[in-house]
């Protein structure tokens, strides 16, 4: 098992409870610290982090140095990067999973990061516990426990001077959006907003295993007459991955494109196909709807 650990208390305490829990679960636990390069000092502090894993009871401890680059803006490329990285350090170690330090608060920063972009249930289900070989153990623990259990370990936290810049989107909602929040309407909407993402969680598994079950009986040509009958979640969801697997980048398709092509079922007037990122088209044709690149209209 790994951990991976920026000095910050979330990390920290994370690895912390690491080293006393791994050995006496049996395993061999070790600790990856990702240096940016985009702070003054950043490969110091990487380093001791490096020299501070052994007193946890951590070993291997690596320090991993990323170049950062400009897709998708600052934090999208540098967390693009730092997975990268991670994941090729846990190969290279043949690591069975590395555990990463989000807490309860940054779930719910998440959740309304989201709701501000309209998204849907398995954007608003958040950041998943599991998800390849990674882990977030500590989603049910807040922030401030964290904190407290590092100062009575006696660790020496470093607090990321990105966290306090309001220029981050993220920083915003921490600093200006939640604590308004908590005093208009009480106590606990970290906790509720937790809360719903977990229910959203819920939700977006079931719709997803059914359509799952739906677009692997009829795959790229999808009988109207199967379609129509579904609820509109269920329906959606299908039309998204038949046009994923025609070609359309995942990033690129809209609710928008799925919307557009939804109504080929739902409004249907003898429309042309609808147009989808990747180059390809939607078409419905003697009841079916077919997905496949450049379609003749």
């Amino acid at each position: 098992m790994l951990v991976a650990c920026s000095g910050g208390a979330d990390s920290l305490a994370l690895a912390a409870a690491l080293g006393f829990a791994a050995p006496r679960a049996g395993l061999r636990a070790g600790l990856l610290t990702v240096d940016h390069g985009l702070q003054a000092g950043s490969d110091t502090r990487a380093h001791d982090l490096v020299r501070l894993a052994p007193r946890l009871g951590l070993d291997p401890a690596r320090a991993l140095t990323i170049q950062v680059g400009k897709d998708g803006g600052p934090e999208a490329a540098a967390r693009a990067a730092r997975y990268e990285a991670l994941s090729k350090a846990a190969h290279d170690l043949g690591a069975a999973a590395v555990l990463l330090g989000h807490t309860l608060n940054d779930q719910a920063e998440t959740v309304l990061l989201r709701l501000a972009r309209g998204s849907g249930a398995r954007s608003l289900a958040g950041m998943p516990e599991v998800f390849g070989i990674y882990r977030r153990p500590f989603l049910g623990i807040t922030r401030a426990r964290t904190e407290e259990a590092c100062a009575a370990l006696g660790l020496p936290v470093w607090n990321d001077p990105h966290n306090a810049d309001d220029a981050y989107t993220r920083v915003r909602v921490r600093r200006d959006v939640l604590p308004v929040l908590e005093a208009a309407l009480g106590p606990g909407v970290t906790e509720a907003l937790a809360r719903t993402a977990r229910l959203c969680r819920d939700d977006a598994d079931a719709l997803d295993d059914w359509a799952d079950e739906v677009y692997a009986e009829h795959t790229l040509s999808l009988p109207v007459s199967a379609l129509s009958v579904l609820p509109a979640a269920v329906r959606r969801r299908v039309i998204q991955r038949a046009a994923i697997a025609a070609g359309a980048p995942a990033s690129a398709l809209a609710a928008v494109h799925i919307q557009e092509v939804d109504r080929l079922v739902t409004d249907w007037h003898g429309q042309r196909a609808v147009d989808l990122p990747g180059g390809v088209g939607a078409v419905r044709r003697y009841g079916t709807l077919i997905f496949a690149s450049r379609l003749s209209r």
